[in-house]
């Protein structure tokens, strides 16, 4: 496949480069912004090999128009001008971006009714493993169960808490019907009362170079089930994101999930 890549310049979208490489993809678009380290620059520069013949841009519709898929790793305003392109020249984009503000969510939904998209806060199959983990705990377990969500990630990462760690908790409410109005508590500090059970911790960790990793506690009174990823390499989310690209080839308008590449119903 010809392929753009949204936020090439930066640590994912070097890696998802470098992955689309390997399997045999050529680069058709690089976007970034303008003050982005490799702006104006061909993309192989980005990995240190010969030129590649695509120089690092803005976000525009020829190079979209050329392409046969887009990958997104920037910025949620990089996003939603991403998905406007990609709507006009009909093409499929996948997102792998966070912190998008509800009113962004209901613009990929739209783009969803015209193009294939495929939107998930985190491209690791293994993750989305640990998505359906937890929604088959969720489903099983009571109201006796605590639930608590940490999440570790580098000294760079810019959102807490993570849009994975936010899916957990999304998955965690729609599974356990007594916490589906759970409050979200994002830290504790000082005379705090006993935890109350409509509530979920959600707990970050910023340090190093941590590239991902999420835990979900359902802890009960004399037991407690952990599930947890850990990621030791970015290659792990981008390979996740090529396949993606590669499942939507072909596909009809919609929005898509990792679920639906690893063949969950």
């Amino acid at each position: 496949m010809k392929l753009c890549i949204c936020g090439i310049c930066g640590r994912m979208g070097v890696a998802v480069l470098k992955a689309a490489l390997e399997r045999g993809h050529t680069l058709s678009g690089a976007f970034d912004a303008e003050d982005a380290y490799g702006f104006g620059s061909d993309a192989g520069s980005l990995i240190h090999v010969e030129n590649l013949n695509v120089t690092v841009s803005t976000i525009n519709e020829d190079d979209i128009g050329r392409s046969d898929g887009i990958i997104d790793f920037s910025s949620p305003a990089a996003t939603m001008k991403l998905a406007s392109a990609a709507r006009v020249r009909k093409k499929p984009l996948v997102i792998g971006t966070t912190g998008f503000s509800p009113d962004e969510k209901k613009g990929i939904e739209g783009a969803g009714r015209e193009i294939p998209v495929l939107l998930s806060p985190n491209m690791s199959l293994g993750v989305n493993l640990l998505f359906k983990l937890t929604e088959i705990a969720a489903g099983a377990l009571s109201a006796d169960y605590d639930v608590e969500i940490f999440e570790a990630h580098h000294r760079f990462k810019k959102d807490a808490p993570s849009g994975t760690a936010k899916r957990l908790v999304e998955i965690v409410k729609a599974g356990m019907k007594s916490l589906s109005s759970a409050e979200e508590v994002f830290g504790r500090r000082g005379l705090t009362g006993e935890r109350k059970q409509n509530e979920i911790g959600v707990l970050a960790m910023r340090g190093g170079d941590i590239v991902g990793e999420h835990t979900v506690f359902f802890t009960g009174i004399g037991e407690r089930i952990e599930l947890t990823h850990r990621a030791s390499s970015r290659d792990t989310y981008a390979k996740g994101a090529v396949a993606a690209i590669e499942f939507l080839d072909g596909r009809p308008a919609g929005l898509y999930s990792m679920y639906d590449v690893l063949g969950f119903q």
